[in-house]
C-alpha cells in the first residue's frame, strides 16, 4: 500500500508547472544579480589575488619576544653578567630578563638582556653563555600538552636523543644527557616582563 501511494506522488512532482516555476526562480535570481562573468570566475576559484593567505613572516627571524623563563622546579633561568647560567628565586633580577628571538620557524635563540650572552648549549649538553650567536645557542621551542614549553638543542642530541634546557630542583643547569621532555626541570613558562 505504500510503495502505491510513493508511485502515485511522484509522477505528479514531475509536472510542467514545476519545472517552469524552478527554471523562472533560477534565472530571476541570475538576472537580478549584478556579477559580471569574470566576477563570478573569480569569486569561484580560491586563486583570487583578494584571497587572505596565512603569513608566517614573524616566525622567520626578527621575532623577539622579552621574557623571564620560569622553570616548573620554581627557578627562574638567569644569565650572569660572566655569561653562568643557574636558577633564581627573585622574580625581579634584571639577569633573568631575557630576549627570546625566533631564528626559523620553530627555533629561538634566547639573549640575556643585561648579560648580553646567549643561552648556549655545547656537545656534551652542558648550559653556557656565549657573546656571539652560533649554532650552539639555536633552541627548538616546543609548547607542551600541558602548556609549558621545552627547549630542546637544535644543534646537539646525546645517543640520538634531543638534550634540553633544564634546572635542578636546587637551580643548578643540569645536564643536556640526564634531560627528556617529559621531566618537569625541562618544562618552562615564558612570562611576559612587567
Amino acid at each position: 500500500m505504500h510503495k502505491w501511494i510513493l508511485t502515485w506522488i511522484l509522477p505528479s512532482l514531475l509536472y510542467r508547472p514545476y519545472f517552469y516555476i524552478l527554471f523562472l526562480v533560477g534565472a530571476i535570481s541570475f538576472a537580478c544579480n549584478d556579477i559580471t562573468p569574470e566576477q563570478m570566475a573569480t569569486n569561484i576559484n580560491s586563486s583570487s589575488p583578494e584571497r587572505h593567505t596565512r603569513s608566517y613572516d614573524y616566525m622567520e627571524g626578527g621575532n623577539v619576544r622579552v621574557r623571564r623563563l620560569f622553570c616548573r622546579t620554581q627557578w627562574y633561568i638567569k644569565i650572569d653578567k660572566r655569561g653562568k647560567i643557574k636558577g633564581v628565586l627573585e622574580r625581579n633580577g634584571n639577569y633573568s630578563i631575557l630576549e627570546i628571538r625566533t631564528v626559523a620557524v620553530g627555533i629561538v635563540a634566547i639573549k640575556g638582556v643585561a648579560s648580553e650572552y646567549f643561552l648556549a648549549m655545547n656537545k656534551s649538553g652542558k648550559l653556557y653563555g656565549k657573546k656571539v650567536c652560533n649554532e650552539d645557542c639555536n633552541f627548538i621551542e616546543l609548547i607542551q600538552e600541558n602548556h609549558y614549553n621545552t627547549y630542546a638543542s637544535a644543534n646537539w642530541t646525546h645517543k640520538g636523543k634531543e638534550m634540553y634546557i633544564a634546572l635542578k630542583q636546587n637551580g643548578a643547569p643540569k645536564r643536556g644527557p640526564k634531560t627528556s621532555k617529559e621531566d618537569i626541570s625541562s618544562h618552562f613558562l615564558p612570562l611576559a616582563v612587567s
